[in-house]
């Protein structure tokens, strides 16, 4: 029996690409730090969709946390057909705001924790006739985000190694795709302790969880190699293309400063 793994689940984004998952019939194994949400979670989706749901808690911010989740499932005997990198956070505010020590752990979640996980199922994932990997960068991968720096950084790595890793196994059964939602309607703001100006902005361009789990599934049941949800993000991506990188820079300063 093959499971997807989607680490991040308890909320946001996360959650609903299992509903998605589990009602398009695939058993899931959902990964976060609130057991009790993941519980209640794997209970309603196993009732309402008649499949499997398994659920770990891990905290990917301590060391190890990859090896625990590949343990268990080879344990447990859990054959990964699709991982999904969702889980990831970021920290706003002026850089000599956070310790080296936040910022570590948040590039660890951010950037080691998909690489290990990639890292340890592929070899399970190569061998089914079809597997996938999707992984979720950010829109503020595509640029230098004041006031972001070391987050939209985090990103830009995720969308690289996704961009990379693609390639290399395209002639393997595993697509690679990775995601770059912009502005959605998760606790991400308060996490990162989004400033005030940010988060009008925010809220004006706000797309729901549930729009782009959909739009993240379907891109990655379909193989595909990049997808930025919403018209507005994809303009915005655009621009990163076209604009001079100081105008583009100095405006996101100009969002995020305090």
């Amino acid at each position: 029996m093959s499971y997807a793994i989607i680490t991040g689940a308890s909320k946001g984004i996360g959650k609903s690409m299992a509903e998605i998952l589990a009602g398009k019939g695939f058993n899931i194994i959902l990964i976060a730090r609130s057991g009790n949400l993941l519980q209640e979670i794997c209970a309603d989706l196993a009732n309402k969709y008649k499949i499997e749901a398994k659920y770990l808690v891990a905290d990917f911010a301590v060391a190890g946390a990859s090896e625990k989740i590949f343990n268990w499932c080879k344990t447990n005997n859990y054959t990964i057909q699709a991982l999904v990198n969702n889980a990831g956070y970021g920290l706003s505010g002026a850089f000599e705001k956070y310790t080296a020590a936040e910022y570590a752990a948040m590039m660890s979640v951010n950037m080691n924790v998909p690489v290990e996980l990639c890292t340890l199922f592929l070899p399970q994932l190569k061998q089914q006739k079809k597997a996938y990997i999707l992984n979720i960068a950010s829109s503020a991968a595509y640029q230098a985000v004041p006031g972001l720096s070391v987050y939209a950084a985090t990103k830009s790595f995720v969308l690289s190694f996704s961009r990379g890793l693609r390639k290399e196994l395209k002639n393997a059964a595993v697509s690679v795709t990775c995601i770059c939602p912009g502005s959605t309607d998760t606790n991400f703001v308060n996490q990162a302790q989004i400033g005030e100006k940010a988060r009008k902005l925010a809220d004006k361009v706000n797309m729901t969880p549930e729009a782009v789990a959909k739009i993240s599934v379907e891109a990655m049941l379909k193989g595909k190699a990049e997808v930025i949800p919403g018209f507005i993000n994809k303009a915005g991506a655009v621009l990163t293309w076209l604009l001079p990188k100081s105008i583009l820079e100095n405006g996101a300063m100009k969002i995020y400063e305090p």
